[in-house]
């Protein structure tokens, strides 16, 4: 290609509304343009890298054995309905009614359409396992896009969904999937780390994030200093708190401090005078018909998915202002743990680990206005029995341990998930099976998805530099850019387009800048696009039978015999492709 013919708009400013340095430099580089909130027009070369992505995906899908189709993107609403993730997803959907008054979604996933295509195409046990992918547009109404591409409402995605009649098919296509993860990432050039992780609306047993270790990132990974465990947020465990023994509290009768309007954490402490540490935090839920209480200390976080998972919850929400009152007798903001089990107005008491460890501590009195100090766990409020549970139900935070190795913490990207879905689905949309004596099953399932743009965004966060994109070879939208400078010179020309015609025959994906420019505008506009290799043909180097050739990376070039130019760029990108 030529770079005359080509639409490149680099722009020399960084744009007021880019957060991030894959957001800038996507825009500076002419890779996309935004056209509304959270959308984005892909130009010439930004989407030749998304056709390199896709590819590679696409190669190891279908070596794999995926085989790939494609699903539409309007899908109608009844089919969400019937498995419930319309609530699940709810205005994150993208919804409207057609002329005939029918609802209809576009598409965020598609479980819902390849489970409903298998239930009508499948029905016998030799027919699996089966694994379809497509890598298609995908739409999601988010509350505030950000990041240029990181976190956009339109989107191209791979995702892939299988269907199999053991568990031993699914494990066996998981770790298929999660293996041809790995080599899709490495051969787009990415740095990343598999994080054990929550399913969130997808649903299923199992799941692995594929994360980019990267300061923009929005999800934060735990993880030992050795990455040999690593989690996401949401998923992470942490080792059990040792009993703390307290300066004797455990002697002193609880205590009724009279707290006027006094309900949130940091309002009490400030009106009592003591810590976050010290406060037990209890939390009121509703889960079919029924109320949990959980309890955590005062300066953790509650995890939502962690009780949810340690209760067997299936949906769980907090409960209302009336439902605390009925339990507790008191205002929110005054709920404590004393007299709960044994009034029997709950379903189960869920106790974190870190209070089950407290000597003591301060709660509500389930009283409104008033506050209980000298709590003690084990004497006030039971920490056995039938209806209560000690369990990890909050986020990990600096000082806590997994298998006794402090944990660290650090943000990524997300730029995969594999997930092992059972039969969620396939029971719900009637996906089942005829196994060798003819009865019938629902299919188990397995879900993988990539997300295609994220993929060079984070290239783009983790390579690049004060001029610009350093973009991997695999994924650049050229491998190499041949530079002419005085083009207006024969000989000059000659050498030029004498090289990149080799280059272009031997398969390399090459771009000549034939423009007429200065030398510093082309080395400066190739350093910005991120182009892995530069080849400068100028007059003086010719009379010495000489060429420049430099890596993205390098500090100087090296100087090639004009003969041995493009046999010496061959082996440099050869090099680059092995990495």
């Amino acid at each position: 290609m030529r770079y005359s013919k080509l639409l490149i708009p680099t722009v020399k400013e960084v744009p007021a509304e880019a957060e991030i340095p894959s957001h800038q430099l996507m825009i500076r580089a002419g890779f996309i343009r935004k056209l509304a909130s959270g959308t984005y027009t892909y130009l010439p070369l930004g989407f030749r890298s998304l056709r390199k992505i896709a590819e590679i995906v696409r190669q190891e899908m279908d070596a794999a054995g995926a085989q790939e189709i494609s699903m539409p993107i309007l899908q109608p609403i009844e089919l969400w309905q019937q498995t419930g993730r319309e609530a699940d997803y709810g205005p994150t959907m993208c919804k409207f009614e057609d002329r005939h008054g029918r609802v209809n979604a576009l598409a965020p996933t598609a479980e819902e359409v390849v489970t409903s295509l298998v239930a009508a195409e499948v029905s016998s046990y030799k027919q699996l396992p089966l694994n379809l992918y497509q890598i298609h547009t995908k739409f999601r109404d988010e509350f505030r896009p950000r990041f240029g591409v990181l976190r956009s409402r339109e989107f191209l995605m791979k995702d892939a969904y299988s269907f199999h009649a053991s568990v031993e098919s699914l494990d066996e296509t998981y770790r298929a999937m999660y293996d041809a993860y790995c080599r899709i990432f490495s051969r787009c050039g990415l740095k990343y780390v598999a994080v054990e992780a929550e399913s969130g609306p997808i649903g299923g047993s199992a799941s692995h994030e594929f994360m980019v270790p990267c300061s923009a990132g929005e999800d934060v990974i735990v993880h030992t200093e050795d990455y040999s465990y690593a989690a996401n947020i949401e998923k992470a465990e942490i080792d059990p708190a040792k009993r703390d023994p307290g300066p004797g509290t455990g002697n002193s009768a609880m205590e009724e401090v009279r707290t006027p309007n006094v309900g949130s954490i940091e309002a009490v402490c400030k009106f009592l005078g003591t810590q976050p540490r010290d406060m037990i935090k209890t939390l009121l839920y509703q889960s079919e018909g029924q109320v949990l209480v959980a309890l955590v200390r005062g300066d953790h976080e509650l995890n939502e998915n962690k009780l949810a998972h340690a209760a067997g919850a299936a949906h769980m929400e907090l409960a209302g202002e009336s439902a605390i009152q009925h339990v507790t007798g008191a205002a929110v903001g005054f709920a404590g743990p004393m007299g709960l089990v044994e009034g029997g107005k709950i379903a189960r008491l869920v106790v974190d680990h870190s209070v089950a460890a407290m000597a003591s501590g301060v709660t509500g009195a389930n009283r409104t206005d008033f506050h209980v100090k000298n709590v003690v766990p084990g004497r006030d409020f039971p920490l056995e029995g039938e209806k209560v549970l000690i369990a990890d139900i909050r986020n990990a935070v600096e000082g806590d341990t997994r298998g006794g190795k402090p944990l660290k913490f650090s943000r990524g990207i997300e730029v995969g998930h594999v997930f092992k879905l059972g039969t969620k689905y396939s029971e719900k949309l009637g996906a089942t099976y005829l196994d060798e004596q003819g009865v019938s099953h629902p299919c188990l399932m397995g879900c993988y998805g990539i997300g295609v743009n994220r993929i060079l965004a984070s290239a783009i966060e983790m390579g690049h530099d004060d001029n610009g994109c350093v973009l991997p070879v695999n994924i650049a939208p050229f491998e190499a850019v041949v530079v002419p400078l005085n083009a207006d010179k024969p000989a000059v020309r000659d050498a030029a387009e004498r090289i990149y015609s080799e280059l272009l025959a031997g398969g390399a994906d090459v771009l000549l800048d034939d423009r007429d420019a200065r030398p510093g505008v082309k080395f400066k506009d190739a350093d910005l696009i991120g182009l892995p290799l530069r080849i400068v043909v100028g007059e003086r180097g010719l009379k010495e039978g000489m060429v420049e050739i430099k890596r993205r990376t390098d500090e100087k070039p090296a100087l090639v015999p004009v003969a041995q130019a493009v046999a010496e760029a061959r082996k440099i990108l050869q090099e680059m492709k092995q990495g």
